[in-house]
């Protein structure tokens, strides 16, 4: 139990030293821009020393305060993994699109986090692919060590990212960051790609639910047009609309369409 501890903690530490040794971190040596580096390398040393030496006086953490640091880090873990891959684009459109139903409680939460999570397996497939067979199956057989196999991990999300990146949001956090001249997308850290990522994702979720929501608000503004022609202001114009929403909606296929072009919005 305590090599497993180990394990889970080391990872946790991985995505913090990722961030405390990448040099747009790092205040006091900064590089020239040519001469920044991944922070794989700065990464594999804080994982090393943590396998040596936890606790920092030669003594490894007790079982109790490891399961404690575990459970925190927990509680970081899942936002950081579902922010680099393709969940969160694909959970504001879902959300777009039972609003634009006016449905408020169906699909339930419950629902669209599981189709969110299994669309994203889905779309993020050949990654868990490269990662199985660079990183979990190597290290399981004893091939390579733990921090070669998170630096693999690290690089094959970060060649996801950067296919998902505008290179206008690489560029803002670029320049926020003091950081240009990359000669490749593989040397931009990561404390500049998921900013630039997430942003990214962000506005491609936005576009893809306004044009979701304008069938529905025509609908919208079509029944409210033709309750004021007849004197019925008084009746609310999404009772009626709602039932012609759902009927176009299920006439076209809806959740088909939806979700085949969340998959195929993703650049492969």
């Amino acid at each position: 139990m305590r090599n497993s501890l180990k394990i889970a903690l080391v990872v946790g530490l991985f995505c913090a030293s990722a961030y405390v040794a990448d040099p747009a971190f790092a205040q006091a040596a900064v590089q020239a821009p040519a001469q920044v580096q991944a922070p794989a390398p700065g990464a594999s040393v804080a994982l090393e020393r943590a396998l040596d030496d936890i606790s920092g006086d030669g003594q490894p953490l007790s079982t109790t305060l490891q399961i404690l640091i575990v459970m925190g880090l927990m509680t970081v873990l899942p936002s950081i993994i579902l922010m680099m891959t393709s969940f969160t684009r694909i959970i504001i459109v879902l959300s777009i699109l039972r609003h634009a139903l006016g449905l408020q409680q169906s699909p339930p939460n419950q629902v669209l986090l599981g189709l969110a999570l299994f669309l994203s397996m889905f779309v993020m497939a050949p990654q868990i692919e490269q990662i199985n067979e660079q990183a979990i199956a190597p290290y399981s057989a004893d091939e390579i060590e733990l921090t070669e196999a998170i630096e693999k991990s690290g690089t094959i999300m970060h060649s996801f990212m950067a296919k998902q990146t505008r290179q206008s949001d690489l560029k803002l956090f670029m320049e926020l960051s003091n950081k240009d001249g990359f000669a490749s997308a593989e040397e931009i850290p990561f404390s500049i790609m998921l900013p630039a990522f997430v942003t990214s994702e962000l506005k491609t979720a936005f576009q893809i639910g306004f044009l979701i929501f304008l069938p529905f608000l025509i609908i919208d503004l079509v029944v409210a047009a033709v309750l004021m022609a007849l004197g019925m202001m008084m009746l609310s114009p999404v009772i009626i609309s709602m039932p012609f929403k759902l009927l176009l909606f299920v006439m076209i296929d809806g959740w088909a369409l939806t979700m085949g072009s969340l998959a195929g919005s993703f650049a492969t």
